[in-house]
């Protein structure tokens, strides 16, 4: 599968709305909206046409009492949307009225959060290497596991049997899911892994490392198919598009990087005034969300993300 898509003559639009950087860029089930969580302790949800004009429409989601660090679309369900905050609550939302619906107290500051494919349970990740996961219709946990090394990034394969964790000892470690049963560890880098994205097909998972490497895999066979060059900092977010075809990742790099899966060949790079913290690609159209530590002239948060991908700028 060669190029078929004119990289370079698509352009970037920049959303402003937060006060401090963004962390976390996701977009619901549908394509249609994106949300965007930030150091300013709020998320906020954009409705954004892919051949659309025109400012864009944002709704604030206003609660949390610390950074809003990850958050992540109920995968069924176009309007629910669940963040992860530093206050130590996650949190449900409906993106239609803006109100929290449900709030779960945890033990420690959530960095991570990702729902089940199914949309049935939601896992949260802390910076004491701990694991919860939730029922999502009870909004309360139903397992718990504090692990004995570094957790950075974790994802179920596609079916939700299966729950993959990046650690700091740059393996990837394989648990059945619900048991939690060790399965596989892949030793995947030299150096810790941050991230983690599961290709939408459900043939490979994608690994960024701090050794600056992305490594694809093959997930029914543990087996590593190539490795992606391009950047040359600690790899802090990948995504892979909606057919499956190509990547996105970023660092602190001044540029996302897009390769394409099956050749490893970079094929385009999106310039980045500053280090990202994350990108993720629209489930529908290649429109690719990023947000890093974009600060003004006068060195404060610029708290903007931008999409790339549109016909014209």
């Amino acid at each position: 599968m060669e190029e078929t898509i004119p990289f370079k003559n698509l352009h970037s639009r920049e959303y402003q709305g937060h006060k401090k950087k963004v962390h976390s860029v996701a977009w619901n089930c549908t394509g249609t909206k994106l949300a965007s969580g930030s150091v300013d302790q709020t998320a906020r949800v954009w409705l954004i046409e892919p051949h659309g004009h025109g400012k864009i429409k944002d709704i604030e989601l206003k609660g949390h009492t610390d950074s809003v660090d990850q958050l992540c679309w109920d995968p069924k369900h176009t309007d629910l949307i669940a963040t992860a905050s530093g206050d130590k609550t996650v949190r449900l939302w409906d993106a239609r009225s803006g109100k929290c619906s449900q709030q779960a107290e945890l033990s420690g500051e959530n960095i991570n959060i990702t729902y089940r494919p199914d949309g049935t349970h939601v896992a949260v990740g802390n910076r004491d290497d701990e694991l919860t996961i939730l029922d999502v219709r009870k909004f309360k946990p139903i397992h718990r596991r504090k692990f004995n090394y570094e957790v950075n990034e974790i994802a179920w394969n596609m079916t939700g049997e299966m729950f993959l964790l990046t650690t700091g000892n740059g393996t990837v470690e394989v648990l059945a899911y619900p048991s939690l049963r060790p399965l596989d560890t892949v030793v995947a880098h030299t150096a810790g892994c941050y991230c983690i994205a599961i290709d939408p097909k459900g043939r490979y998972f994608a690994v960024g490392s701090a050794d600056s490497l992305v490594s694809l895999w093959d997930i029914s066979e543990m087996l590593c198919v190539r490795t992606f060059t391009k950047l040359e900092w600690p790899v802090r977010t990948i995504s892979f598009n909606h057919t499956g075809d190509y990547i996105a990742s970023a660092s602190e790099d001044l540029f996302v990087d897009i390769s394409n899966v099956h050749t490893g060949r970079s094929l385009h790079q999106i310039p980045c005034k500053a280090a990202m913290n994350s990108v993720e690609w629209n489930p529908k159209y290649n429109l690719l969300a990023y947000a890093g530590d974009d600060k003004t002239k006068y060195q404060t948060d610029e708290g903007v993300f931008r999409i790339f991908g549109f016909e014209n700028p």
